[in-house]
């Protein structure tokens, strides 16, 4: 069983920039794809972007250009760098886990994170 621990969420300008972390634990995390979802307020879960376990990355048209994913295994931790937010942008975060998922899907997901809150202001 994988936990997963977002941290790094918080408010900030917009154009400014914040860097997500997702720390594993329970278990490795490069035999995983990992994906980062956010949920907008009044909005359902939508995909982000995501990182297979071999190195290859995916991007939701909002994200690219702007936020860049990347894992270090020997940290067990996935980062999401995001640069130039948007108000658009305010959501609440989640780190997910799992084998041979379609990117874009959440419920291949095996494991969730309990989220990071991200606020962007003007």
């Amino acid at each position: 069983q994988v936990q997963l621990v977002e941290s790094g969420g918080g408010l900030v300008q917009a154009g400014g920039s914040l860097r997500l972390s997702c720390a594993a634990s329970g278990g490795t995390i490069s035999n995983y794809d990992m994906g980062w979802f956010r949920q907008r307020p009044g909005k359902e879960r939508e995909f982000v972007v995501a990182i297979s376990w071999s190195g290859s990355t995916y991007y939701a048209d909002s994200a690219k250009g702007r936020f860049t994913i990347s894992r270090d295994n020997a940290k067990n931790t996935v980062y999401l760098q995001m640069n130039s937010l948007k108000l658009e942008d305010t959501a609440v975060y989640y780190c997910a886990a799992g084998r041979s998922v379609v990117f874009r899907v959440s419920y291949q997901y095996d494991f969730w994170g309990q989220g990071t809150q991200v606020t962007v202001s003007s």
